[in-house]
């Protein structure tokens, strides 16, 4: 429980703005179900560094295949972190991860090892990249409020309160995008201020310049059909199982944790809202559509170098690709 006095403690400091992280560092992200681990085990192994995950829900214990996170015997061959530091019945925050990050760094580079972050969660690589502002700790009660009006007056309604008070957030974040837009209000609600007005320090940066930034990027159709695989393999492997060990352990899942894909549908699942295949194939779908936004964001960051994939290409062949370019902006 140690790790919860910690970000209790950080509350504070979250709300300043935090830097982004060391130019040295090496950055490995993708999609999900792009082949990050086995390329990022040889990629550490060649640089001799060590990683920190980049995944916002493999810092959770006990989500371990639905997260697909490193196996025990992975996390051997190199010193791993940011891996099972909180009970999944616990929040966190972006802000919270670059604080800790910015800590791992120092301890890593202090023991003359290199920093490879490996993992496909756009908004921590984003932070890593840009820095960011820290923003009021959550209002609960305010969000609580917020979800009320939406189910009363629909998300829309929820939009046009937004264009009131922060147009420029409002052309940003799509009526859809709920969790943006109740965030946004939020900090108005908190500070007087519109989010986009103390963003614009860190929204300004169209590039952070750092050099070893590598993205594993496939065809379309081909990682369609590795999201099929790796959920199929994940129900076999005993998904349900897990959740309801989860469910068990700790009543229900924090708020964060939930966000992961494949979690919801598994404890809707459990609570009787749809059949085993209908879940299956419901966590198909939103993990595509996952990957289609992590795409998007990936997108937004020029300094990713992308690493074209194909089913030819082995793990050795895309370490040998990132070490090649490296070499040509060293």
């Amino acid at each position: 429980m140690a790790i919860c006095r910690v970000v209790a403690v950080m509350t504070e400091k979250e709300r300043e703005p935090i830097p982004a992280i060391d130019d040295n560092c090496w950055f490995l992200t993708g999609p999900t179900a792009s082949g990050k681990t086995s390329a990022a085990l040889l990629l550490a192994e060649r640089i001799d560094a060590e990683i920190i995950s980049l995944d916002s829900m493999a810092i959770y214990r006990g989500m371990n295949i639905g997260t697909a996170k490193p196996t025990l015997q992975e996390r051997s061959r190199v010193v791993h972190h940011m891996i099972d530091i909180l009970d999944p019945d616990e929040p966190f925050s972006v802000a919270a991860y670059l604080i800790h990050a910015h800590r791992i760094v120092d301890e890593i580079i202090q023991r003359g090892k290199k920093v490879l972050f490996v993992g496909g969660t756009p908004m921590y690589l984003k932070v890593l990249l840009r820095g960011i502002f820290g923003g009021p700790a959550a209002d609960w009660e305010f969000r609580k409020q917020v979800e009320e009006q939406v189910e009363l007056h629909g998300k829309e309604a929820l939009h046009r309160q937004l264009a009131m008070i922060d147009p420029i957030s409002a052309h940003k974040f799509h009526p859809n995008d709920i969790r943006r837009v109740t965030r946004a209000l939020e900090v108005y609600h908190l500070t007087g201020q519109p989010i986009s007005h103390q963003q614009q320090e860190f929204e300004s940066q169209n590039s952070s310049g750092k050099k070893f930034v590598f993205q594993l990027s496939w065809p379309r159709k081909i990682l369609h059909q590795r999201i099929e695989d790796r959920v199929e393999a994940m129900f076999k492997a005993g998904l349900v199982r897990e959740v309801e060990s989860l469910l068990e352990s700790y009543r229900e899942l924090g708020r964060t944790a939930l966000q992961a894909v494949g979690y919801r549908e598994v404890v809707e699942y459990l609570q009787g809202e749809r059949g085993f295949d209908e879940t299956k194939q419901q966590v198909v779908h939103h993990t595509r559509r996952f990957a289609r936004r992590q795409e998007t964001w990936f997108r937004g960051f020029s300094e990713c170098r992308q690493i074209m994939m194909n089913k030819d290409l082995s793990s050795v062949d895309v370490v040998e690709q990132i070490l090649g370019l490296a070499k040509q902006v060293e």
